[in-house]
């Protein structure tokens, strides 16, 4: 699970084995520097202000809301003004032949000889000229069939889709960050644990080595204290690494530069969560994915009320008028459109849409199973690993007291030295499970909530706990 680190177990004799569980950065190893402090809730809001895969979901959101938005006066009249100008030269040459013809036919049937003009062959007029107009005209659709309402619907489910999957990223990344943050917490614990094991280690060695010069222990011995210190050594570097590794997991889900230090602590609620139910029924409230389903569903039966309107009648009306003065043209109507037969088969497109709305109900009432079983799935695993602290509460007790009895007895010499370095690290070794338990809590806490849909309840519980893990 990536941010959480876990202490392995390594196969060394048995009475050194303890030891390296309590691996360090004291010897051998350079301290780990000191970085920058951030709280939880100032990680979530930086995330919140930084993510570019949050960003892009809340840009597709506005994006969809603002095309549902200018749908909104949708099946009102549209006023449109027209203009022209223009300018012509026109040039006619008719021919006069023909008139010449007859004028002489004419003269040859007068009575008295009168002599008559003869036109010329062919003349030329000249016409040329500019002018402009302007006009207004609207139409206004009077009934549509329930088209425009169609349309607006369709728009305004997309809209809810990209709002759903706005809040459904919004729910993965704060999950995300919890496993990070409190991952980082936890990996820090276990190098400071390993830091002072190596420390413990590093004298014990070193006493093992005055004890091979006087004769007191086998060569044996000193080479398994020996082994021990060197495991030690490397399990303390690799450490370091993966708390380095998580504060740098943890900066770059909040964009930050360089590594961050988690302040806040890891923290359990030691009495139980709310019912079952109470969770369910926030889920089925809340869940993104059932409103994603739901605007899948609205957009199906728009899609299917747009096919029935193609069905229906469509009325309008219409008008124009000449932008001028004195005795300007107009017109004005009302028209009916009604299509009597189409290629397309609208009875079997009505009947697939209908299909696709029986579908999202489907899919609906399957999600709605589903989300109750995941939100009793994480409600459960909170639960258990608020009783797994609290049993490793129990074995701490009985860890410090054995240490106790082991500190006694080495000064009436009834335990070894070796028995007090194996008491002290079993104790860390149940503080550090102790610690892996809290961080399984706030993360099946934060998987919980996100089922929910209320990843920003998160901050409440981790404020009223009663149990913080500093």
């Amino acid at each position: 699970m990536p941010g959480l680190t876990r202490i392995p177990r390594w196969r060394l004799p048995r009475r050194l084995l303890p030891l390296v569980l309590l691996c360090g950065l004291h010897a051998g190893a350079q301290p780990v520097p000191e970085t920058p402090g951030l709280g939880f809730e100032a990680a979530r809001q930086l995330l919140l202000q930084r993510s570019d895969k949050l960003a892009a979901a809340q840009a597709a959101t506005r994006s969809a809301t603002l095309r549902a938005d200018s749908l909104s006066g949708l099946g009102g009249p549209v006023v449109s003004l027209s203009g022209t100008a223009f300018a012509y030269n026109a040039n006619l040459r008719p021919d006069l032949q023909t008139v010449n013809q007859r004028t002489a036919q004419v003269e040859e049937l007068l009575p008295i000889p009168l002599p008559l003009p003869t036109l010329p062959s062919t003349y030329t007029i000249n016409r040329q000229d500019s002018g402009s107009s302007a006009a207004v005209s609207m139409v206004w659709p009077i009934y549509t069939g329930g088209l425009n309402d169609a349309a607006r619907g369709l728009a305004s489910a997309r809209a809810d889709e990209a709002r759903a999957d706005t809040a459904r990223t919004t729910g993965e990344l704060s999950t995300l960050l919890v496993q990070r943050y409190f991952g980082a917490q936890l990996a820090a614990r276990a190098a400071a644990l390993r830091e002072a094991a190596l420390d413990t280690i590093g004298r014990h060695d070193a006493a093992a080595q005055r004890m091979l010069d006087a004769g007191l222990i086998a060569r044996v011995e000193r080479l398994q204290a020996r082994s021990a210190f060197e495991e030690a050594r490397r399990q303390a570097l690799k450490a370091r690494d993966d708390a380095e590794l998580a504060a740098t997991a943890l900066a770059r889900i909040v964009h930050s530069d360089s590594p961050v230090r988690p302040d806040s602590p890891l923290f359990v609620h030691t009495q139980p969560l709310e019912p079952l139910a109470q969770f369910v029924d926030a889920a089925l409230q809340h869940h993104p994915a059932l409103a994603l389903v739901s605007a899948k569903k609205a957009q199906a039966e728009a899609q299917h009320a747009a096919g029935e309107a193609g069905r229906r009648p469509q009325v309008f009306a219409f008008g124009q008028r000449e932008l001028r003065t004195g005795q300007a043209d107009w017109v004005a109507g009302i028209g009916v459109r009604y299509t009597l037969w189409d290629a397309l088969d609208r009875r079997t497109l009505a009947e697939a849409s209908l299909q696709q709305v029986e579908q999202a109900e489907r899919s609906g009432a399957q999600a709605r199973s589903d989300i109750a079983l995941l939100v009793e799935k994480h409600w459960r695993a909170v639960d258990q690993a608020r009783r797994q602290f609290i049993a490793a509460g129990t074995a701490i007790e009985l860890a410090q007291e054995v240490l106790r009895l082991r500190q006694s007895g080495l000064r009436e010499g009834t335990s070894t030295t070796l028995d007090l370095i194996d008491a002290q690290v079993n104790l860390a070794k149940v503080q550090t499970e102790q610690a892996q338990a809290a961080n399984d809590y706030d993360f099946t806490l934060a998987q919980l909530l996100e089922a929910c849909g209320l990843p920003d309840r998160f901050a409440d519980y981790m404020a009223r706990a009663d149990v913080k893990v500093q």
